[in-house]
């Protein structure tokens, strides 16, 4: 009486039992035949298995005490042990530096949160150069491993078990808001828990980058719209171009700046490069390029058109499949010279 339930594992750890079968028709889980699936012997043989147990603990009263006396130790064995590990779990995670608990995570040194900046990367290789060019003191990082979610079109459900989302969630530390069509109130969302003055997008500048950059957005606009309409949200923008003269060097965001710098340059000899990824840039230029205050490019995401890009959300990145080929049968002409065709 007074006990809550015994699970599988409270028996297993005090009670063996030995049973021979024999069948002229098995089928195996796998090639080494640890267990067999035919549903009619797993009925019989538990059938066969209950029945003299019964009959076990009749004729042997003694040892069904003893059994039944280690399965309940075993029981309550396990619900101490657990509620240990959910105190020390709750004690700790006051304690635990965030850098410990969200893997590859980089922080910063200063407490300050209105100098601190966040800069959400794109892969290890990001990392790598990102890290190296940041300024530690009140510049941290994360990378994205992988593609994120489409938070527009998954189940909360499952936007909640992805670890990428999750990961972020922590690090921002102000919480989700839950933000659906039917304008559910706001989930355990606080914007004075907020760590950060500035949350900044660093992703390639070409169209998988482009592409990552807009599912980031989206987790934001879906999550965390407040940080959005309150002006936290920037996306760094990196040089597509590295042209050197003898004299300088320049950058170019666009194909359209760089031909502007081509023709300032004239007839003097220049190489050209084109950037393939920001785990290729040297520290020195991802300093001057996308980390310095004082000399990079950052835009600030706003809200001033809010309902209209949330049209455009959830037009390029909801359900609506023929609003979405209709758009691209009327405006993709105009986007020709940004797609990757070889």
């Amino acid at each position: 009486k007074n006990e809550s339930k015994i699970t599988y594992a409270d028996v297993e750890e005090c009670l063996i039992l030995v049973s021979s079968s024999f069948s002229t028709q098995t089928s195996y889980a796998n090639q080494t035949k640890k267990a067999i699936t035919n549903k009619f012997i797993r009925e019989a043989m538990t059938e066969f298995l209950r029945h003299q147990l019964e009959v076990y603990f009749i004729e042997n009263p003694d040892e069904a005490q003893k059994i039944a006396e280690q399965i309940l130790i075993n029981k309550r064995s396990r619900e101490n042990a657990e509620k240990v590990r959910l105190n020390v779990k709750k004690k700790l995670t006051g304690t635990i530096d965030l850098a410990n608990m969200v893997e590859k995570f980089v922080d910063c040194r200063t407490k300050d949160v209105s100098r601190r900046e966040i800069y959400i990367v794109e892969g290890d290789s990001a990392l790598g150069s990102v890290k190296l060019a940041r300024n530690a003191e009140f510049q941290a990082i994360i990378p994205v491993r992988g593609k994120i979610l489409n938070c527009l079109k998954a189940e909360y459900t499952k936007i909640f078990k992805s670890e990428i989302i999750t990961d972020l969630i922590k690090v921002l530390g102000c919480g989700v808001e839950v933000t659906t069509k039917a304008n559910k109130e706001l989930s355990n969302f606080d914007i004075n828990n907020f760590r950060w003055s500035k949350i900044v997008i660093c992703t390639d500048a070409d169209v998988d980058g482009f592409q990552i950059r807009t599912l980031i957005l989206t987790m934001l606009y879906r999550l965390t719209p407040t940080l959005i309409e309150q002006g936290y949200v920037y996306i760094a923008e990196s040089p597509l171009f590295e042209i050197n003269t003898k004299e300088k060097t320049y950058f170019a965001y666009t194909e359209q700046e760089k031909q502007r710098i081509l023709e300032m340059i004239g007839d003097k000899k220049y190489t050209i490069q084109r950037s393939k990824g920001l785990g290729e840039n040297e520290p020195d230029m991802m300093s001057l390029t996308t980390m310095n205050p004082d000399t990079r490019r950052l835009i600030k995401v706003t809200s001033d058109d809010i309902t209209e890009s949330a049209e455009i959300f959830e037009m390029l990145l909801g359900d609506d499949l023929q609003g979405r080929k209709d758009y691209i049968s009327e405006y993709g002409a105009d986007y020709l010279e940004l797609a990757d065709i070889s």
